[in-house]
């Protein structure tokens, strides 16, 4: 019970500071799961990070789902995910009690525009972040690319691509196997 208690108020803390969504939190995850508490490791994160984007729902309550769920099963998963969730629904409840009072208030107004500049900083923080632990060659430059054209230019569901890209990764690796495998014959034989 006191892990889940620590999971609770360690994903509390982690949504309370979070503005922005999943992304946003992903500076603060690394900080506080990876490099206080060793819960998780970087490579950890990242793929949580594609899973939560692959499913449905908010990206923030999955990823701490599966940390959650590799800490204490499905209580550490209800925890983590209860943990996000907690400070916004505080939060909206005082925001809706009092928004009539604030809504056109300047300084609220003016608080809000630097708070949307923070969370493009963070996400650019988390893009970087990410394409220096997923993009490591050639393949993934271009399979980058490809899926960047894909979502600008059409209307492609982005679970469709998140798909294909699984598809192309696996077929990328059996082809890298292979060759390896025949290049290793070849070597053997002479």
């Amino acid at each position: 019970m006191k892990e889940l208690l620590q999971i609770y108020l360690k994903f509390f803390k982690i949504g309370a500071a979070t503005f922005g969504g999943g992304y946003a939190m992903l500076p603060i995850l690394r900080r506080e799961i990876v490099e206080k508490e060793h819960w998780v490791s970087e490579e950890e994160i990242m793929d949580f990070y594609a899973i939560g984007q692959s499913l449905p729902g908010i990206i923030a309550i999955n990823v701490g789902g599966c940390i959650g769920f590799q800490r204490k099963k499905e209580a550490g998963a209800v925890a983590a995910a209860l943990g996000v969730v907690s400070p916004c629904l505080v939060i909206i409840t005082i925001i809706a009690a009092c928004l009539s009072n604030f809504q056109d208030n300047v300084w609220v107004r003016h608080a809000m525009s630097a708070v949307s500049v923070c969370v493009c900083a963070l996400i650019l923080d988390s893009v970087i972040t990410m394409w220096k632990k997923g993009v490591k060659d050639k393949f993934g430059i271009v399979l980058f690319a490809v899926m960047l054209a894909a979502m600008t230019f059409t209307k492609a569901n982005p679970v469709i691509l998140v798909i294909l890209s699984a598809v192309a990764g696996i077929l990328c690796k059996s082809l890298r196997n292979v060759t390896d495998k025949n290049a290793d014959k070849g070597g053997k034989d002479k």
